[in-house]
């Protein structure tokens, strides 16, 4: 299994660019099931609403409120994750290790190392330095 961390996914959600259809077509020749976090959920949602937040005009609130749509509206085609007690019990022991890496970023490959399945980010070098956790980049050209 390969879960998808959200930069990866924000990558594919920008359909046509180069990078999207590089994780596009290894979505489709990997051979397993490809699945995403409710932590990258959240952390989406979070950033949209945000941004809904921010708008100054009615117009600007439109557009922002269509990416929330479009965001959500893509979630239902995929098979999501969630943060359970396994996950939590990974995240513990990492955060007594003291594993520096971001609180969002460590609950994702928490969920990942719980089910020993593969992280797919571009950010390497901070979830490199999370033990026994499997990553690879798709975007890299």
């Amino acid at each position: 299994m390969f879960v998808l961390d959200t930069d990866t996914l924000s990558h594919l959600q920008r359909s046509g660019t180069t990078i999207a259809l590089a994780v596009a077509a290894r979505i489709e020749t990997c051979g397993q099931p490809v699945v995403v976090t409710m932590v990258t959920f959240a952390e989406q949602v979070k950033g949209r609403l945000a941004q809904c937040s921010a708008a100054k005009t009615p117009e600007a609130y439109i557009t922002r409120l269509g990416w929330l749509r479009r965001t959500i509206e893509d979630y239902r085609h995929r098979t999501i994750l969630d943060f359970d007690d396994r996950s939590a019990a990974e995240f513990k022991k990492l955060k007594a290790a003291k594993i520096r890496v971001g609180t969002m970023d460590l609950r994702i490959a928490s969920i990942a190392r719980a089910l020993d399945a593969t992280l797919v980010s571009a950010n390497l070098s901070d979830f490199r330095l999370v033990p026994g956790l499997k990553v690879e980049d798709w975007t890299a050209a």
